[in-house]
């Protein structure tokens, strides 16, 4: 099969550039079960790459996820905010006297269960978020997205579109709604490594009806929709 990253292993001689002090895989670096992340997702950082998981996923008390898929690209301080950073509205303070426990906490406590969940933040596969940009709590972001550097997402973003902005908003489609669905079909993420590493070319350079063409010759059925 040749020399491949191994996605078991936080860097690899291998890359160019000598870019493998600044690029790592998260998967074998993530120690949280509130994260999840797929095979050779990276983060790239010229300070300190194996730092993400405190610095770059902020506000983790509660009981919601971070799941990311497979084969994501995640610049320089790109942030995912989780949904323990919302204040409670209930009444006239924003203020969280909760946090401070004592006296605060026994005289609020009974309002805590109300608290509103954002629910998981979801990034799909093959998504490319760009330097600084942050993805506030409960958003989902689908296969092939871009998001551009310094985006806020506050809302859900459909498969390979590319949104920026703050808030987010949608620049374009990548493809067109057939070649999207063909992506989404071929789900090339989902493919042995063996196999990627065989197509990785058409993956990379061919177009949607090429690679599924490709996946047709190669025996692979379609895959059904798969963030991690």
């Amino acid at each position: 099969m040749g020399i491949v990253p191994d996605p078991t292993s936080v860097r690899w001689p291998e890359m160019i550039d000598n870019q493998e002090k600044n690029t790592v895989f998260l998967k074998p670096l993530v120690t949280s079960p509130k994260i999840e992340v797929g095979d050779f997702t990276y983060y790239n950082d010229s300070d300190d790459p194996t730092l993400f998981e405190t610095r770059n996923v902020l506000y983790t008390a509660g009981p919601e996820k971070l799941i990311i898929g497979k084969f994501c690209a995640i610049a320089s301080g790109a942030q995912f905010i989780m949904s323990s950073a919302n204040h409670p509205i209930f009444g006239s303070t924003t203020f969280p006297f909760f946090i401070f426990g004592g006296t605060w906490l026994e005289r609020t406590a009974d309002f805590l269960p109300k608290i509103h969940s954002s629910g998981n933040t979801v990034i799909g596969n093959d998504v490319w978020i760009g330097r600084d940009a942050v993805i506030m709590p409960g958003v989902t972001i689908g296969d092939g997205a871009i998001v551009a550097a310094r985006a806020v997402v506050v809302s859900d973003v459909a498969p390979y579109t590319t949104v920026g902005g703050n808030p987010a908003r949608v620049l374009r489609k990548r493809f067109s709604d057939e070649d999207i669905a063909r992506l989404l079909r071929v789900a090339w993420w989902n493919w042995p490594v063996e196999t990627i590493t065989e197509h990785v070319r058409i993956i990379w350079t061919g177009t949607p009806a090429e690679l599924e063409h490709a996946a047709t010759n190669a025996g692979l059925p379609s895959s059904s929709h798969n963030f991690a």
